[in-house]
């Protein structure tokens, strides 16, 4: 999802794009500066590669003195000190927060935390000359895009360029910009916190045009790494069946497939309890380990946004949250037969929209052409403009709008613009809902 308040423009040398990384108990913020290949992630401690921000604010009572981050967490059992964590999960749900004999509305919160946390920016480049910014969460939803869309509002970014993607479409993004042999065939990503495991699997269908890529996502709750303060004992029976379940899961994953190479995400791989399931991911693939990758995906991300690259020309994502079909019509051009495209496949389908204007003569009968690139059968969807003030106008002018309000269900909108002065508009409006499953 993106907000424009003004035309786009070209980015230039030295331009600063920021991909931030919004989690439920840490934060990230990489970026790359235009011209530069690869994108950096900003440290907490400068030096060290301490990239994870604690999603949490800390009120200290009494007063309107508020901390962030890291220093949230060490203030936060001091007395006199009032923490909020959970701000993600606090914002989902709504509802204002009673905190030190007030009431706060959780997106505020949440804004504020994103604006102290932007600060760590400054030594690249203050908020207001950043170029552009793509926030990333683990899912993107109607609520989520909602809570985006209000605090990146109020941040007081100057910049028009403000985009919103999941995860998955972060690991993508990540990926088109690695060594092409580190995805020629599937990648695999497995994302642990300690308690719950993330995986995702990558693949290229190369058989179409563009070369389509799927990624499959599953959940595991009960893969939990134990403490540090477990008894030794405890920590290694667990150890071994976390690391007896991680295997199975691997392999039911890897299985009848070449796996070119495997990530490693997230502070539940920091202990080395994984060792046979390590030792059968590390066969013949290359295997990487870190916890920056989606901020890195955010941060590629804008920038195939904003100037796509020659792999994103190429290649299409078609996630959950993506139109899975081109869609378009047949119309005649300068005295032609032409394809004129409406709606493009991999486009987010709460950003796809297309407003036109067209003239029709004769039978008043539109014919939307959806040519899926899931390998479905292309199919032709028509709309009637039938009714009591349809134009006697030999030829009739009419605006379309089409866009979407779920991923598989396309909403149209056909208003009669008349013909001159001798036909005017009679006013007339006829909507349809168009479903792709």
């Amino acid at each position: 999802m993106f907000l424009e308040r003004k035309e786009k423009g070209k980015l230039h040398k030295g331009s600063v794009l920021v991909g931030y990384d919004l989690g439920e108990q840490f934060s990230q913020i990489s970026y790359c500066v235009y011209g530069q290949e690869d994108a950096d992630t900003v440290a907490t401690v400068v030096g060290t590669k301490q990239y994870n921000i604690p999603t949490m604010l800390c009120k200290r009572e009494g007063v309107n003195q508020w901390f962030y981050g890291k220093d949230a967490v060490k203030y936060a059992d001091e007395e006199g000190m009032l923490p909020v964590d959970g701000l993600l999960s606090l914002a989902r749900k709504g509802g204002e927060i009673g905190l030190d004999g007030e009431m706060y509305d959780p997106v505020a919160l949440l804004t504020l935390f994103l604006k102290r946390s932007m600060t760590l920016m400054n030594f690249i480049a203050s908020v207001d000359k950043i170029d552009g910014i793509m926030f990333t969460v683990d899912v993107l939803d109607d609520r989520m895009i909602e809570i985006l869309l209000q605090a990146s509002a109020n941040l007081g970014l100057k910049t028009p360029h403000i985009y919103f993607q999941s995860h998955t479409e972060s690991l993508y993004y990540f990926m088109l910009h690695q060594p092409r042999d580190l995805w020629d065939y599937q990648v695999v990503a497995c994302e642990h916190d300690g308690m719950r495991l993330k995986t995702y699997r990558m693949e290229c269908n190369k058989r179409t045009t563009p070369v389509v890529v799927l990624i499959e996502e599953q959940i595991f709750d009960t893969l939990v790494i134990p403490e540090d303060t477990e008894e030794e004992s405890i920590r290694k029976d667990a150890y071994r069946l976390a690391d007896e379940r991680f295997l199975s899961i691997l392999k039911k994953m890897c299985e009848g497939r070449i796996v070119s190479s495997a990530y490693l995400l997230g502070d539940g791989f920091r202990t080395e309890w994984n060792k046979e399931s390590l030792k059968f991911l590390c066969h013949n693939r290359r295997v990487f380990q870190g916890n920056n990758l989606f901020s890195k995906g955010a941060c590629y991300g804008i920038q195939e946004k904003l100037e796509p690259g020659e792999e994103c020309s190429s290649h299409v994502f078609l996630g959950k949250d993506k139109l899975k079909s081109n869609i378009g019509m047949h119309v005649f051009r300068q005295g032609r037969e032409s394809y004129y495209a409406l709606l493009d496949a991999g486009e987010n389908w709460y950003e796809a929209v297309k407003e036109c204007e067209f003239l029709l003569e004769g039978d008043r009968e539109l014919s939307f052409v959806v040519t899926p690139l899931t390998g479905k059968d292309v199919e032709e969807k028509t709309m009637r403009l039938s009714g009591e003030n349809v134009s006697e106008a030999p030829f009739t002018r009419y605006h379309l709008k089409m866009d979407m309000n779920a991923p598989e269900t396309v909403h149209v909108t056909v208003t009669d613009m008349g013909f001159g002065e001798f036909f005017p508009s009679s006013g007339r409006t006829w909507e349809e809902t168009i479903s792709l499953s």
